[in-house]
């Protein structure tokens, strides 16, 4: 018995689609988690900066409030507590001698709590986690020198910071207590919203898991909105559209080359029957003749499919060697010449190129017969190079070709005239050929607008160094064969 395929359920449809929520729900939250906690300790280091700065201020006018009476009245009348004083402030005024002449209540007869003793004029301020006076908790203490009317003397202003503690401890409490509800909710929100953002690429991978070659019209949905979810959409019916004309050119070549194959086959098969039939009716030098025919026709047209198949799995990489085209059309006239009643024409200026002497020859060749082919009575071959391209233009007085088919006739199997009977039209695989060699080579090959037959022009780019031999002169001809 065969294994039992597992049934797809939401473990898989987690791991097609909630993996990649889950994933970004994760890493949005990692990343807010990680700038919250930087931005909470920052905060409250800040704060609680500011509040301890903002009480050293008050202690900094304290001082600067007894040091005013100091100098006014002396040290010993120095008044208990300065004018707005909290109950947390303190304050001692030291005399030269390190006396504490006078104090806030709260210290009365206690040591001076800090050992600075700045100069008349200078200010000294700091923090002092606990005063010797059994006071455990921190105070922001400035200095302040003073010069009075019974000499020099410092004033000492502490203020308590337990306030400061209390608010920080606070804030602190509060950012622990949000911090992990805030996080569930960017947890929440991220999750939520990447899967309203993957909703139309889950739409579109539903879709095209559906689609089958069955079905080439198929689409996927393209969202509405002009993100590059729409633009993933637009791209992939784009990409469906293309395979799905290659899928069509691949079954019209199939079906094709089935039919250019049968052909000569049943001609054959024909042949041999009817002369197993009536053997003593039956000449049997023209069934050889025409067995034989039928057998060059399927050789080439194997050779044609095989060349096409190699430049559409590898491409042809032609060799680079000098190739006179001038010679190329010359050779081909002649064949021309011989094998058919055509008037041929040939202005053959002497041109050289780089490239595949095999490959452009049988570009070349293609392009004659099916000039040939077309024809009426004449056919002209010229070739030029003073346009900074190598031209060979092949021109016939036959029907021509239209203007709506002039790109079309370089598809494969593609033929204008009616007749699929041989020798009146050929496979339809010629002019694809030329033009396959001629891109290999970097140039083009087209059909131009002519009056009174059909224009076909090879273009291929010259060398950078042309080297023409000296004394060459070029061919000139009009021959009838």
């Amino acid at each position: 018995m065969g294994e039992a395929v597992p049934k797809p359920g939401w473990r898989a449809a987690l791991g097609r689609f909630g993996g990649v929520r889950v994933r970004a729900a994760l890493a949005a939250t990692i990343v807010v988690a990680l700038i919250l906690a930087v931005a909470a300790v920052a905060f409250v280091v800040l704060q609680r900066r500011q509040l301890e700065s903002t009480l050293s201020d008050v202690a900094a006018q304290e001082a600067a409030a007894v040091a005013s009476d100091v100098a006014t009245n002396g040290a010993a009348a120095a008044a208990p507590t300065p004018a707005g004083g909290s109950e947390r402030a303190l304050f001692q005024v030291v005399s030269a001698d390190g006396v504490v002449v006078a104090s806030s209540p709260a210290i009365s007869g206690e040591p001076p709590v800090v050992g600075a003793r700045p100069a008349p004029g200078e200010t000294v301020a700091l923090r002092a986690d606990s005063l010797p006076i059994e006071e455990d908790e921190p105070f922001a203490v400035v200095v302040l020198g003073v010069t009075g009317p019974d000499g020099d003397a410092v004033v000492i202003s502490a203020q308590s910071l337990e306030s400061a503690e209390r608010a920080t401890d606070v804030l602190v409490g509060l950012l622990a207590l949000g911090y992990p509800v805030l996080l569930v909710l960017v947890a929440g929100t991220s999750y939520w919203l990447t899967g309203r953002a993957l909703a139309p690429v889950e739409a579109m991978r539903r879709r095209v898991a559906g689609i089958t070659a069955t079905d080439p019209s198929a689409r996927v949905p393209v969202p509405p909105s002009r993100d590059e979810v729409a633009q993933l959409a637009t791209t992939m019916n784009a990409m469906l559209e293309r395979l799905a004309t290659a899928a069509e050119a691949q079954r019209r070549f199939v079906a094709d080359a089935s039919h250019e194959l049968r052909s000569p086959l049943a001609t054959i098969r024909a042949a041999h029957e009817i002369a197993a039939v009536h053997p003593d009716a039956s000449d049997w030098s023209t069934v050889n003749t025409d067995v034989l025919l039928e057998v060059a026709r399927l050789e080439r047209l194997v050779d044609d499919l095989l060349f096409l198949a190699r430049s559409d799995e590898r491409g042809l990489h032609p060799q680079s060697e000098d190739v006179d085209l001038d010679d190329l059309v010359s050779a081909e006239a002649g064949r021309l010449r011989r094998t058919t009643g055509l008037r041929v024409t040939v202005h053959a200026a002497p041109v050289r190129v780089v490239g595949d002497r095999h490959q452009l020859s049988r570009a070349l060749r293609n392009l004659v017969d099916n000039a040939a082919r077309h024809a009426t009575s004449s056919v002209e071959l010229r070739t030029d190079g003073r346009t900074g391209r190598a031209l060979i233009d092949v021109v016939d007085d036959g029907p021509g070709v239209p203007a709506a088919e002039r790109e079309r006739i370089f598809e494969r199997f593609v033929r204008l005239d009616a007749s699929r009977q041989r020798p009146a039209g050929g496979a339809g695989l010629g002019l694809a050929i030329s033009r396959e060699v001629a891109r290999a080579h970097g140039g083009e090959l087209s059909a131009l607008e002519h009056a009174g037959g059909a224009h076909l022009q090879l273009r291929l780019p010259l060398p950078a160094e042309p080297s023409f031999p000296t004394g060459r002169p070029g061919i000139d001809e009009d021959d009838v064969g």
